[in-house]
């Protein structure tokens, strides 16, 4: 695309879910700019390295002054432009913190009951479902529907109905006291509300390697039942991974792909012996133990082609791959809590069953929340049952 009165020049490629969230992010800022796709202009991966001593990183964001951002989150995009990024008001019903499907959900049955709702979003509106290339999970859409699109979607509903919506602004700290939750925001606003809800999901484990950053969603992917679909009569789809989810995931997919290889860097898998046993005695399903993953290749066309993995006899050699499904762990988004609220080992969330965590007034639910499936339609259901605790416990603390 080329805009005459664009001041930003985006570099990057059509498979790169960064590029498309910080487009995604300036267009919905009304911010124009001028897209190279370095796809269709290989030339211009000279301009990207030169700002980058060297490095290929997409997106690369050059602006007027010739100053640059490279793979930039929505909030130093946002510093960067200098878009409002305040809170309209002090005093809110409820806070949501975290924008994707289970809050953006939350907001709009909030809203529905008149309730002044604000969703502060550290990233781009839509979560992980955001960035995701395509779901064909979600009911109501037969033919799938892009996960951007659905994204854009929850949020013209949750801004249809009043919902303050505040991406690129992250929360650093939350305090309750006396029935009142105070939420502190990363551009220094000190708000309250009788309620906070904490929907900032999780995130997936990446292996690190060279390559991956590059790939995903060109090949690489952390959801089997969002993504296997794509790989039916695949040859070759590779699973990262040795822990239940990787062979649980790994014997879903093998309703697809050809056949299907476990990868596991330690000596013995650690999923359970019953998953073992079905995975040993599947006729299209390998396992290859203390073998680390070191590359992911690519073709001419930026899709996955093969992995280069080392096995444990010391030799590497380059796996063919249609696919690489990643099941290294999941990470709760919690870390900016310091231990305010309980939390399971792992640091997931632990609540009650109105979703209430052990502080008063401070709610969880979505992938944040010990014992979520950490499926779509699960943090769509959970973001509207716990909107009804919220207005139950708002009664409540009104009445006293």
């Amino acid at each position: 695309m080329h805009d005459e009165t664009a001041d930003i020049t985006l570099y990057g490629a059509i498979w790169c879910p960064d590029c498309r969230r910080s487009k995604a992010f300036l267009a919905e800022q009304r911010v124009p700019y001028n897209y190279v796709d370095l796809e269709e202009h290989p030339e211009a991966t000279e301009i990207v390295e030169r700002f980058n001593d060297g490095k290929r990183i997409i997106p690369t964001i050059v602006f007027k002054d010739g100053s640059h951002l490279a793979e930039p989150s929505n909030e130093e995009l946002a510093e960067k432009l200098g878009l409002r990024r305040e809170a309209v008001a002090d005093t809110y019903d409820v806070i949501i913190v975290g924008g994707g499907p289970t809050g953006l959900t939350t907001a709009i049955y909030a809203a529905r009951e008149n309730l002044k709702t604000l969703i502060l979003e550290k990233s781009a509106l839509g979560g992980q479902a955001g960035v995701t290339e395509r779901l064909d999970n979600y009911p109501g859409f037969p033919d799938g529907i892009k996960g951007g699109e659905l994204a854009d979607r929850f949020a013209r509903q949750a801004a249809r109905y009043g919902v303050e919506l505040l991406p690129a602004v992250a929360v650093s700290k939350l305090e309750s006291c006396d029935g009142v939750v105070e939420v502190s925001t990363s551009t220094g606003q000190v708000l309250s509300a009788g309620a906070v809800l904490v929907a900032t999901g999780s995130t997936y484990r990446r292996t690190g390697v060279k390559g991956e950053s590059d790939l995903i969603g060109a090949g690489i992917h952390f959801c089997a039942t969002c993504d296997g679909p794509f790989y039916r009569d695949a040859e070759e789809v590779l699973v990262i991974g040795g822990g239940n989810s990787g062979f649980e995931e790994g014997l879903f997919l093998t309703q697809f792909a050809k056949h299907v290889t476990i990868i596991e860097r330690g000596a013995m898998p650690r999923a359970s012996r019953l998953l073992q046993d079905k995975v040993m005695n599947h006729e299209r399903m390998t396992v290859l133990i203390e073998t680390a993953v070191d590359e992911f290749i690519g073709n001419a066309d930026g899709k996955l082609q093969a992995v280069k993995i080392t096995g444990k006899d010391g030799v590497q050699q380059e796996h063919p791959a249609n696919g690489a499904f990643v099941f290294v762990g999941l990470d709760p988004n919690t870390a900016w809590l310091n231990g305010l609220v309980a939390t399971d080992t792992a640091g997931f969330i632990t609540t009650d069953r109105v979703f209430e965590t052990n502080v008063p007034g401070v709610f969880a639910a979505g992938d944040v929340r010990a014992g979520s499936t950490k499926q779509l339609a699960a943090a769509v259901g959970e973001g509207a049952a716990v909107a009804l605790q919220i207005r139950h416990h708002l009664d409540e603390i009104s009445s006293m």
